[in-house]
Protein backbone atom coordinates (compact mmCIF):
# COMPACT_ATOMS: atom_id res chain seq x y z
CA UNK A 1 0.00 0.00 0.00
CA UNK A 2 2.87 2.38 0.85
CA UNK A 3 4.52 1.56 -2.47
CA UNK A 4 1.57 2.20 -4.78
CA UNK A 5 -0.42 4.57 -2.59
CA UNK A 6 -3.55 3.25 -4.29
CA UNK A 7 -5.71 4.79 -1.60
CA UNK A 8 -4.64 8.29 -2.65
CA UNK A 9 -5.16 10.31 -5.78
CA UNK A 10 -2.17 10.69 -8.07
CA UNK A 11 -1.45 14.14 -6.74
CA UNK A 12 1.59 16.14 -5.78
CA UNK A 13 2.53 15.93 -2.13
CA UNK A 14 5.59 16.44 0.06
CA UNK A 15 7.01 13.04 0.95
CA UNK A 16 9.92 11.32 2.63
CA UNK A 17 11.81 9.69 -0.26
CA UNK A 18 13.48 7.28 2.17
CA UNK A 19 10.06 5.84 2.98
CA UNK A 20 9.38 5.32 -0.74
CA UNK A 21 12.80 3.74 -1.29
CA UNK A 22 12.34 1.41 1.68
CA UNK A 23 8.89 0.24 0.58
CA UNK A 24 10.19 -0.28 -2.97
CA UNK A 25 13.18 -2.26 -1.68
CA UNK A 26 10.72 -4.39 0.32
CA UNK A 27 8.73 -5.20 -2.80
CA UNK A 28 11.85 -5.79 -4.93
CA UNK A 29 13.40 -7.99 -2.22
CA UNK A 30 12.54 -11.28 -3.95
CA UNK A 31 14.14 -10.02 -7.17
CA UNK A 32 17.31 -8.90 -5.37
CA UNK A 33 17.90 -11.26 -2.42
CA UNK A 34 19.73 -14.06 -4.27
CA UNK A 35 21.77 -11.74 -6.46
CA UNK A 36 23.00 -8.79 -4.42
CA UNK A 37 23.40 -7.16 -1.03
CA UNK A 38 21.72 -3.77 -0.69
CA UNK A 39 23.57 -0.97 1.07
CA UNK A 40 21.71 2.19 2.02
CA UNK A 41 23.49 5.51 2.42
CA UNK A 42 20.63 7.85 3.23
CA UNK A 43 21.62 11.47 3.67
CA UNK A 44 19.78 14.22 5.48
CA UNK A 45 17.29 15.37 2.84
CA UNK A 46 14.06 17.34 3.18
CA UNK A 47 10.59 16.20 2.14
CA UNK A 48 10.29 16.35 -1.66
CA UNK A 49 7.24 17.51 -3.60
CA UNK A 50 6.36 14.71 -6.01
CA UNK A 51 3.82 12.10 -7.10
CA UNK A 52 5.11 9.32 -4.80
CA UNK A 53 3.68 6.32 -6.67
CA UNK A 54 5.38 7.49 -9.87
CA UNK A 55 8.77 7.90 -8.18
CA UNK A 56 8.38 4.49 -6.55
CA UNK A 57 7.87 3.05 -10.05
CA UNK A 58 11.16 4.66 -11.15
CA UNK A 59 12.95 3.25 -8.09
CA UNK A 60 11.48 -0.20 -8.83
CA UNK A 61 12.64 -0.13 -12.46
CA UNK A 62 16.18 0.88 -11.48
CA UNK A 63 16.46 -1.63 -8.63
CA UNK A 64 15.14 -4.57 -10.67
CA UNK A 65 17.42 -3.65 -13.58
CA UNK A 66 20.36 -3.50 -11.15
CA UNK A 67 19.51 -6.97 -9.84
CA UNK A 68 19.17 -8.32 -13.40
CA UNK A 69 22.61 -6.93 -14.29
CA UNK A 70 24.35 -9.17 -11.76
CA UNK A 71 26.55 -12.02 -12.94
CA UNK A 72 24.90 -15.26 -11.85
CA UNK A 73 28.21 -16.67 -10.58
CA UNK A 74 29.10 -13.85 -8.20
CA UNK A 75 27.02 -12.05 -5.56
CA UNK A 76 26.84 -8.34 -6.31
CA UNK A 77 26.10 -5.13 -4.50
CA UNK A 78 23.46 -2.45 -4.98
CA UNK A 79 24.05 0.84 -3.19
CA UNK A 80 21.22 3.33 -2.74
CA UNK A 81 22.40 6.82 -1.81
CA UNK A 82 20.42 10.00 -1.13
CA UNK A 83 21.89 13.44 -0.57
CA UNK A 84 21.26 17.12 -0.98
CA UNK A 85 22.50 17.96 -4.48
CA UNK A 86 22.28 21.72 -3.98
CA UNK A 87 19.96 23.95 -1.89
CA UNK A 88 17.00 23.34 -4.27
CA UNK A 89 17.58 19.73 -5.38
CA UNK A 90 18.09 16.23 -4.01
CA UNK A 91 19.99 13.36 -5.64
CA UNK A 92 19.04 9.69 -5.47
CA UNK A 93 21.71 7.32 -6.75
CA UNK A 94 21.30 3.61 -7.44
CA UNK A 95 24.64 1.98 -8.14
CA UNK A 96 25.30 -1.67 -8.94
CA UNK A 97 28.31 -3.90 -9.37
CA UNK A 98 26.68 -5.66 -12.33
CA UNK A 99 27.76 -6.15 -15.92
CA UNK A 100 27.62 -2.45 -16.84
CA UNK A 101 26.40 -0.95 -20.10
CA UNK A 102 28.76 -0.67 -23.08
CA UNK A 103 29.48 2.93 -24.15
CA UNK A 104 27.91 2.40 -27.60
CA UNK A 105 24.54 1.51 -26.01
CA UNK A 106 24.42 4.22 -23.34
CA UNK A 107 22.85 6.84 -25.63
CA UNK A 108 19.94 4.49 -26.42
CA UNK A 109 18.97 3.06 -23.04
CA UNK A 110 16.16 5.57 -22.46
CA UNK A 111 14.66 4.93 -25.92
CA UNK A 112 11.26 3.19 -25.90
CA UNK A 113 11.47 -0.56 -26.62
CA UNK A 114 15.28 -0.62 -26.45
CA UNK A 115 16.54 -3.42 -24.19
CA UNK A 116 19.84 -5.14 -23.55
CA UNK A 117 18.02 -8.20 -22.17
CA UNK A 118 17.49 -11.39 -24.19
CA UNK A 119 14.32 -11.68 -26.29
CA UNK A 120 11.30 -12.32 -24.09
CA UNK A 121 12.94 -10.98 -20.91
CA UNK A 122 12.32 -7.26 -21.15
CA UNK A 123 9.96 -4.84 -22.85
CA UNK A 124 12.42 -2.00 -23.15
CA UNK A 125 9.91 0.34 -21.52
CA UNK A 126 11.15 0.59 -17.91
CA UNK A 127 13.88 3.17 -18.45
CA UNK A 128 11.87 5.06 -21.06
CA UNK A 129 8.92 5.41 -18.67
CA UNK A 130 11.28 6.31 -15.82
CA UNK A 131 12.87 9.03 -17.96
CA UNK A 132 9.41 10.51 -18.68
CA UNK A 133 8.38 10.44 -15.02
CA UNK A 134 11.56 12.23 -13.96
CA UNK A 135 11.07 14.83 -16.71
CA UNK A 136 7.48 15.41 -15.50
CA UNK A 137 8.96 16.05 -12.06
CA UNK A 138 11.24 18.70 -13.63
CA UNK A 139 14.29 16.63 -12.82
CA UNK A 140 16.78 14.59 -14.79
CA UNK A 141 18.26 11.12 -14.77
CA UNK A 142 21.91 10.48 -15.57
CA UNK A 143 23.92 7.35 -16.21
CA UNK A 144 27.53 6.52 -15.46
CA UNK A 145 28.49 3.02 -16.54
CA UNK A 146 31.43 0.92 -17.53
CA UNK A 147 31.11 -2.54 -19.08
CA UNK A 148 32.25 -5.20 -16.62
CA UNK A 149 32.28 -2.76 -13.67
CA UNK A 150 28.67 -1.68 -13.09
CA UNK A 151 26.29 1.24 -13.47
CA UNK A 152 25.18 4.27 -11.49
CA UNK A 153 21.86 5.96 -12.19
CA UNK A 154 21.56 9.42 -10.63
CA UNK A 155 18.16 11.09 -10.31
CA UNK A 156 18.16 14.82 -9.56
CA UNK A 157 14.84 16.25 -8.40
CA UNK A 158 13.71 19.68 -7.26
CA UNK A 159 12.65 19.78 -3.61
CA UNK A 160 9.74 22.07 -4.45
CA UNK A 161 7.90 22.07 -7.76
CA UNK A 162 7.47 25.85 -7.55
CA UNK A 163 11.22 26.13 -8.12
CA UNK A 164 11.44 24.93 -11.69
CA UNK A 165 15.03 25.97 -12.18
CA UNK A 166 17.17 23.43 -14.01
CA UNK A 167 19.65 21.68 -11.71
CA UNK A 168 23.28 22.34 -12.62
CA UNK A 169 25.21 19.51 -14.29
CA UNK A 170 28.08 17.85 -12.44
Amino acid sequence: KDFSRIDRAQSWEKVDLHQGLNSTLNIAHNEIKYKADVIRHYGDIPLVECVPSQLNQVFMNLLVNAAHSMDGNKRGQITVTTRLFDPQHVAIEIQDSGCGIPKELQTRIFDPFFTTKPVGQGTGLGLSLSFGIIQNHHGRIELESEAGIGSLFRIILPINQAMIEEPPHV
